[in-house]
């Protein structure tokens, strides 16, 4: 999200007395945009229990596969600086239409996808609605609640999170055992349709408008160059296995760094013009902030690595069906939860940085129960054997993402904290991305897909421990950068001074990430 710092309400927006009648319409707009965010929330989480079904029934290749997870997380993430931008500028309401409206036409065009390729593309026309839609969702709730009421509406939107974690795998467990009408994985986005419909309805009527009033220009020639290199260095690790690591790969990946380079150029010479960069490069003199980025970079890595391995180890591998995989990642969504509650509200208080860098190392612990587990059963693990390694992972994934980003933006000036958010979230969606891209090299790249199919399940195995030693290695360095960070992050707490906008704005972007993060637990 873009500069809320400067958010401000419309000049139709009004105090409010509770029981007024525009007291009441606030609070059903809180309603539709957390539904939206709900709904994206569930459409990643989804979408990762179905994809051995979309595998069988379409005859999706492994790169397919990538790129029904990467290319959603690449649009959203290259898009989300952008939408943030555009909402300032033409109106959060207005563009949080166009990005419902967009989000709902791309889950049909997905759920009647005729082949994998229609899919791929309907899956990043998706991502991209979503980063129109996502930025809005909060800057609504800056522009519409005063910083006294904030601290609740949070904590309302938190319970959001945590549901859309735990409910999106068991709802895409059970919409594709159903097989509705016969229509197998495809009613995990046609569900959106009623949804997306109803949100954009009511939006209309409730939401009221608002945009920063000073709002900067739109940088499109920086949004084309982020694009552009991540797309040259994403899609050959997607494809490469596949056509056997072509040269015109290796010369893209390199010339990838080019373009990032011309990027940041491009930044100082739009700095200098106009003072509207898209990214705003002054933010990585301060050193929390640019350690804090290649911490937020690298956890995007570990958790696209492990929860597109994990699911295809279990439902591919194992055998599972959606159903009991869905199940069997219950115990970590919860321990997520639990454990972002406590890490917030007592242990970041008292413990400061040590919190996040004892979630690194208990994730890797975690991880390396599971490598032990899955050596010593084979194909033969149980669901309730998993329960262990998923809960301590669980725990310190949850000691990670709820404070991570207070952490990383304490020491940010107060003018720059919409932009360093927004640069935050697509980084970390960026790293998913390339997390999900390397799953090609130390996951599939160990499988020997020719094998009979009485030798799968060992193969799976196999290449699920050798990649569970990549996410424990990438743990291991987040832990270290982690040192980066300060030592005790300043706590921002809503509503202290209502007064301070910039605080409050401080607190909005503080919040946006956990979201992000949390969308990708199973």
């Amino acid at each position: 999200m873009t500069s809320s710092s400067s958010t401000s309400t419309s000049p139709g927006l009004q105090p409010t007395t509770a029981g007024s009648p525009t007291d009441r319409r606030r609070w059903f707009a809180l309603a539709i945009v957390m539904t939206a965010a709900f709904m994206d929330l569930v459409d990643v989480t989804i979408v990762n229990i179905a994809i051995p079904a979309i595998q069988r029934d379409e005859g999706a290749s492994f790169s397919h596969i990538q790129w029904i997870t990467a290319g959603y997380a690449l649009a959203l993430g290259a898009g989300l600086i952008t939408g943030g931008r555009l909402g300032d500028i033409y109106g959060r309401k207005k563009i949080f239409l166009i990005g419902i409206t967009g989000f709902t036409v791309a889950s049909a065009l997905c759920g009647f996808a005729a082949n994998p390729d229609m899919l791929v593309a309907s899956r990043i026309l998706q991502g991209g609605m979503a980063a129109l839609m996502v930025p809005q969702v909060l800057s609504i709730v800056h522009a519409t609640f005063p910083a006294h009421e904030r601290g609740k509406v949070f904590g309302m939107f938190g319970m959001v999170v945590g549901l859309g974690a735990v409910s999106g795998p068991l709802l895409g467990a059970l919409l594709t055992e159903w097989n509705l009408f016969g229509l197998e994985w495809r009613p995990i986005f046609l569900i959106n349709l009623p949804v997306g419909i109803a949100g954009l309805l009511l939006g209309r009527k409730f939401i009221e408008e608002s945009k920063a009033p000073k709002a900067l220009k739109l940088d499109l020639v920086g949004v084309v160059l982020v694009t552009a290199g991540a797309l040259m260095l994403l899609y050959p690790l997607t494809r490469g296995r596949e056509l056997d690591w072509p040269v015109w790969g290796y010369v893209m990946m390199a010339g990838a760094l080019v373009v990032f380079g011309a990027l940041v150029a491009y930044e100082k010479r739009k700095t200098a013009k106009d003072g509207s960069p898209l990214i705003e490069l002054s933010l990585f003199k301060v050193k929390s902030f640019a350690g804090g980025i290649a911490v937020q970079t690298v956890f995007g890595v570990t958790l696209g690595i492990f929860f597109l391995v994990w699911t295809m180890y279990m439902q591919v591998g194992l055998g599972w069906s959606a159903l009991r995989a869905g199940v069997t990642g219950v115990p970590f969504s919860i321990a997520v939860s639990v454990a972002a509650g406590l890490s917030v509200q007592q242990l970041v208080p008292r413990f400061g940085r040590k919190v996040l860098q004892a979630g690194a190392l208990t994730m890797a612990a975690g991880v390396l129960i599971y490598i032990w587990e899955a050596d010593r059963y084979g194909s033969g693990i149980a669901s309730w054997q998993m329960a262990l390694p998923l809960v301590v992972m669980g725990l310190g994934m949850g000691l990670i993402v709820a404070p991570l980003t207070d952490a990383i933006l304490s020491e940010v000036p107060r003018e720059h904290a919409g932009s360093a958010s927004g640069l935050l979230n697509t980084v970390q969606q960026m790293g998913n991305a390339f997390g999900l891209g390397l799953v090609s090299v130390v996951f599939y790249g160990v499988i020997d897909e020719k094998v009979t199919p009485d030798r799968i399940p060992a193969e799976f195995v196999n290449g699920f421990q050798h990649a569970l030693w990549w996410v424990a290695a990438v743990l291991i360095a987040m832990f270290l950068l982690m040192l980066t960070l300060p030592k005790r992050p300043k706590q921002h707490i809503e509503g202290a001074d209502s007064s301070d906008d910039d605080d409050s704005a401080a607190m909005v972007v503080s919040k946006e990430q956990e979201p992000r993060e949390a969308v990708l637990t199973p």
